[in-house]
């Protein structure tokens, strides 16, 4: 007979084995909730959500289904939106490793659920942690990515896969075939319009959105007509109320300089020749990933130095040493080059109420990285959101484009992107009405995702280890 040491290790084993996969696949019943629909921009009141298995099972009243979970949470009249999205972020740097993990539970505090890296040198690492966050092996938020990206020789950015030729530039789309990642990026440092083209056309070809900045010898519509996805930055959108082709000329035959056209893009401004631009772009299905806030921060770094940003507590020394790059390329800007800026940011803002008007698909994405000064991980996007109410946009549409709408573009929106029965259980819960002000997505009481609540003190907890980690961080590399 087994002893009773014996017995008892084998029920303790029993339990944790089957006790912890029944922790994950318990159902959840979250109730006395204002559920808001970020398709229509109504709210359902006092409404009961049933979770199991990661998944959304019944939205009804909470008579009809209270016994159906084994755990219930009373939101007492708070509202849920869907987690969200960041439609455009950098996890990189070799030797910030440690640094972009730590920050993993930073993202899902603010209740950013799913991210878009746009490519760096960490691509691969990237890529490993994606399938740990999806295998339950990690807790971030959900990693949707293009891993490293395409451009031209001896380009500044690191880790890129640099191209010259059109043998090379199959050589390079095998390569990110064999790492499966989520889409194509691509950036015009050193890489010629042509080729650049060129690797639209043939990374469209093996069905990948593709998306990236926009060469000055090519014109959006020449990558809008090849099928480009989505054009990352809204500060291309400024050629849209110019003649494109004619600066494209002036590029490709020397008589215009790059400065010269951005200057040109800006002081000739036609804006019904932009509004009648978006209008043709949005019949072709072409996103923009807006990312106005690194625009801000550095058009206004001469009225804000973010020395008092509490945020910083979560940055490592090395992490932020990686800001002074832009701040010392500025130094000797002139009065008139910085009201330039201002201007530029503004005029770049003040077209998002016009491209949705004229039914672009916008995708809410920061740009945080660790080389974009003062574009604090997680944090930058509910700034973004906020800049979006400021340029026009209505909250509820501010809400679509950082929910349901990078579910939309990534091809997802039947598993995930809104509170539906039978998605991806990716809930926050706020303090206040988001469809009112969308500032309301900082004021965080809860997180569900990957099968886990985390309540208001769970998250403040997140918050206070990520300190910690930083300080740790610091502290070992003295």
């Amino acid at each position: 007979m087994l002893s009773q040491k014996l017995k008892f290790l084998i029920l303790f084993f029993f339990l944790l084995v089957f006790g912890n996969a029944n922790s994950q696949n318990k159902s959840v019943l979250f109730y006395n909730a204002n559920l808001v629909d970020v398709k229509s921009g109504k709210i359902s009141k006092n409404q009961a959500i049933l979770i199991e298995n990661k998944t959304i099972k019944s939205i009804d009243s909470y008579k009809n289904i209270r016994n159906l979970a084994s755990e219930k949470i009373d939101v007492k009249g708070k509202y849920i939106i869907p987690g969200l999205w960041d439609m455009h972020i950098h996890i990189e740097g070799q030797d910030l490793v440690d640094d972009n993990k730590a920050l993993f539970p930073v993202f899902i505090a603010h209740g950013i659920t799913t991210v878009r890296d746009a490519a760096s040198d960490l691509g691969l690492q990237v890529l490993k942690w994606r399938d740990e966050i999806n295998e339950g092996k990690l807790l971030g938020p959900t990693i949707f990515t293009a891993a490293r990206k395409l451009e031209g020789l001896n380009s500044i950015w690191k880790g890129d896969l640099e191209i010259e030729n059109e043998v090379q530039l199959t050589q390079m789309l095998n390569y990110l075939d064999s790492l499966k990642v989520d889409f194509v990026k691509i950036t015009e440092n050193t890489l010629k319009g042509d080729l650049f083209l060129k690797s639209v056309i043939e990374a469209k070809k093996r069905d990948y959105l593709v998306t990236g900045h926009v060469p000055y010898d090519l014109t959006i519509n020449d990558l809008a007509n090849e099928g480009f996805s989505a054009i990352e930055h809204a500060s291309y959108l400024l050629r849209l109320g110019n003649d494109e082709n004619l600066s494209k000329k002036g590029i490709l035959d020397g008589s215009l300089t790059k400065a010269q056209a951005e200057k040109d893009f800006l002081m000739n401004f036609d804006q019904k020749k932009a509004i009648k631009a978006y209008s043709d772009l949005a019949k072709k299905n072409v996103a923009v990933c807006p990312t106005l806030i690194g625009g801000k921060e550095l058009a206004y770094l001469d009225e804000n130095n973010h020395k008092n940003d509490d945020f910083q507590k979560y940055l490592t020394k090395r992490f932020m040493a990686n800001y002074q790059w832009r701040i010392d390329r500025m130094a000797n800007e002139t009065a008139e080059q910085k009201q330039q800026r201002k201007d530029r940011y503004q005029l770049i803002a003040k077209q998002l109420p016009f491209v949705q008007k004229a039914g672009m698909l916008i995708i809410a994405g920061s740009d945080c990285a660790a080389l974009n000064t003062f574009v604090y991980p997680a944090a930058s996007l509910i700034e973004e959101l906020g800049l979006f109410q400021k340029s026009g946009m209505e909250p509820s549409e501010i809400l679509q484009s950082a929910t349901m709408n990078g579910a939309k573009f990534m091809g997802k929106f039947d598993k995930m992107g809104s509170l539906d029965i039978g998605k991806v259980a990716d809930l926050v819960i706020l303090d206040e009405n988001p469809l009112l002000d969308i500032n309301a997505v900082s004021k965080t009481a809860g997180v569900f995702t990957k099968g886990k609540y985390f309540d208001k003190s769970a998250l403040n907890q997140m918050l206070k280890d990520a300190a910690k980690k930083k300080a740790e961080l610091d502290k070992s590399r003295e």
